[in-house]
């Protein structure tokens, strides 16, 4: 099977710990990945601000760099979900573009469906010796409906002790724009998620998506709570000898 990596662009300026842990996870599976240097941003901000006509170039952009893949694996459910729910109405009026969405949408993965839908594991031989919890994050949840697969995962870590989230399902309130847009409402949706993760007795919360861990985790780390953050492609690629 021939896998691409798509990094995200937040992933590749801001957290590139993730991508890394993602092409660490599938390369112990047996999986070779390659990484097109030609990929961009999903254009997901652009499109959820209303700028359609400049997200289409990101689109386009993203349709040239993954095609001829059998899979795109990337480590964020909010870019695959709105590369596989976002890009065929941005492309819309554009025949060509719009075939080649609707030809390599569906190939494209959050990581935590790829390795128990595509590839059939759960187990992929982590160890991770702390008390984690798990944060749902709204995309992976809502559009993408990934259910429990990332927790099918977190409970074959070995050493890993899975502390339930109270109301993990409520939104951690980034939203992208949305928190540049409502600050004060998206901070308070912050600290309640921040008082839950507080209450499991974590040391580490995790989650498929570093936009959500950078927000949740800038309140945590402002109310010196002690508790880190870590993407699951990054427990995941935690092995025998490793503490990350």
């Amino acid at each position: 099977m021939k896998v691409a990596l798509f990094a995200t662009c937040l992933g590749d300026t801001m957290f590139p710990d993730a991508p890394k842990a993602t092409v660490q996870v599938l390369e112990r599976l047996g999986c070779r990945v390659e990484f097109p240097l030609a990929q961009t941003c999903c254009g997901q901000m652009h499109t959820n601000t209303g700028y359609r006509r400049q997200a289409r170039t990101s689109v386009r952009t993203f349709v040239d760099a993954f095609d001829g893949y059998d899979a795109v694996v990337a480590p964020s459910g909010s870019c695959v979900g709105s590369v596989r729910h976002q890009h065929e109405t941005v492309a819309a009026g554009d025949p060509g573009l719009t075939r080649s969405v609707q030809r390599i949408a569906p190939r494209v993965h959050e990581l935590s469906e790829f390795l128990v839908d595509v590839l059939g594991v759960t187990d992929v031989g982590a160890r991770f010796p702390h008390r984690v919890t798990y944060h749902p994050t709204c995309h992976s949840s809502r559009l993408l409906r990934v259910g429990d697969k990332p927790l099918q995962l977190l409970r074959a870590v070995r050493g890993l002790d899975l502390a339930e989230l109270p109301q993990a399902d409520e939104c951690c309130g980034f939203g992208g724009t949305f928190a540049l847009k409502n600050p004060d409402v998206s901070v308070a949706m912050g600290a309640d998620k921040a008082r839950h993760v507080r209450d499991t007795g974590a040391q580490v919360l995790c989650a498929g998506d570093s936009s959500c861990l950078m927000h949740i985790g800038g309140l945590l780390s402002r109310q010196r709570s002690g508790v880190r953050v870590l993407h699951l492609a990054e427990i995941l690629a935690a092995a025998e000898g490793e503490d990350r």
